[in-house]
C-alpha cells in the first residue's frame, strides 16, 4: 500500500527531475549560444551560472527524495524495494553527481561532459515517465544498452554542433 509520504516524495522527486531536464536543456543551449562567437562573455557566464545553480538545486531535491523513498521502501518491503529500476535510477543519479563534479573541477572535457549530463537527465526523465505508466519492471541490460546509446548519440550531437559553430566562427574571421 502506498502511503501519503511516498506519494509526496515521488512527486517531489518527479519535480526535481523535471526541473533538471528543463535546466539541462537550457544549459546545453546556453552553452552553444555562448561558444557560437568563440568566446564566453560575462553576461553569458552569468546566465549559465544561474542555470547551473538551479541544476544543483534539482540534483539536491532528487538526492534527498530518493534517499527518503529508498529508506521508506527498505523499511516497508526490505530488499525487494531495490529492483533493477531502482538500481538504474541510482546509477543515473550517481553519474549526474560524478559528472557535474568532474565538469566543475574542469577534469571532464566539454566534448563529453555536457552530453553525458544531458543524456543522463533525459534518461531520468524517461524513467520517471515510464514509472508513471507503471512500467517499472526494467531489464537492467536493456537499460544499460539504451543509456549507452543515448550517451553516444548525445556526444555525437554535441560535438557536431560544436564543430559546426567553430567552423562557422572561423569562416567569419
Amino acid at each position: 500500500m502506498i502511503t501519503n509520504m511516498e506519494i509526496i516524495f515521488n512527486v517531489i522527486q518527479s519535480m526535481g527531475i523535471s526541473l533538471g531536464v528543463g535546466c539541462s536543456t537550457l544549459a546545453i543551449l546556453n552553452f552553444f549560444h555562448a561558444i557560437a562567437d568563440g568566446k564566453i562573455d560575462e553576461t553569458e557566464r552569468n546566465f549559465m551560472g544561474v542555470t547551473y545553480l538551479v541544476l544543483r538545486i534539482a540534483m539536491g531535491i532528487i538526492l534527498v527524495s530518493t534517499i527518503v523513498l529508498a529508506a521508506n521502501g527498505f523499511l516497508t518491503v526490505g530488499y525487494a524495494y531495490f529492483t533493477a529500476y531502482f538500481v538504474a535510477q541510482m546509477i543515473l543519479i550517481a553519474i549526474l553527481f560524478i559528472n557535474a563534479t568532474l565538469m566543475t573541477l574542469r577534469v571532464m572535457p566539454s566534448t563529453f561532459g555536457p552530453a553525458i549530463q544531458a543524456s543522463t537527465w533525459y534518461s531520468l526523465g524517461f524513467m520517471v515517465t515510464l514509472s508513471v505508466h507503471l512500467v517499472v519492471n526494467v531489464n537492467f541490460l536493456v537499460f544499460v544498452f539504451a543509456y549507452a546509446t543515448l550517451v553516444l548519440f548525445a556526444i555525437s550531437l554535441v560535438n557536431a554542433v560544436m564543430a559546426y559553430l567553430k567552423e562557422k566562427n572561423q569562416s567569419k574571421a
